[in-house]
């Protein structure tokens, strides 16, 4: 949706529902919000349900997969392109298959942080980003309208 169309969709809808520009405001944080607890949800067990299908990893409960859901997206989003830049040579050397074995460590990593979320070995961590990002990308599917 261009700009112009946005701008205009949202004065329709403040023009048509009554509400003043700080209600629709208001109304769109709240939004933000919400997506973003049901994508900790939806994250969440996606972790539970790749824990219960590998043997190698174990998950003491729902929240205890919360926690790493969030924990793995904070280290994500902190780490992860900081490591993807140091080992650029070794990624493009490898045809991009180097970015599984980032994966892997900060697995490994959200295991070491987490009480409660344990990964048995490197390959076990390598095994559950797989099943774990095939689990999300389902559940994400279903979410969406």
């Amino acid at each position: 949706m261009t700009i112009c169309a946005s701008v205009s969709v949202h004065a329709a809808i403040i023009t048509e529902t009554g509400l003043s520009q700080l209600d629709f405001e208001i109304a769109g944080r709240y939004y933000v919000r919400m997506e973003i607890l049901i994508s900790a949800l939806i994250n969440g067990l996606a972790v539970w349900i790749a824990a219960y299908v590998l043997p190698g990893v174990n998950v003491d409960g729902f929240f205890t997969a919360i926690v790493v859901a969030i924990i793995l997206a904070i280290v994500n989003a902190v780490l992860r392109p900081i490591l993807i830049l140091l080992t650029i040579p070794v990624t493009v050397l490898s045809l991009g298959l180097f970015i599984f074995v980032i994966n892997a460590l900060l697995i490994l990593l959200v295991a070491r942080i987490v009480p409660g979320f344990t990964v048995d070995s490197f390959w076990w961590a390598l095994a559950f980003s797989l099943v774990l990002s095939i689990v999300n990308s389902f559940l994400h599917s279903l979410s969406q309208p």
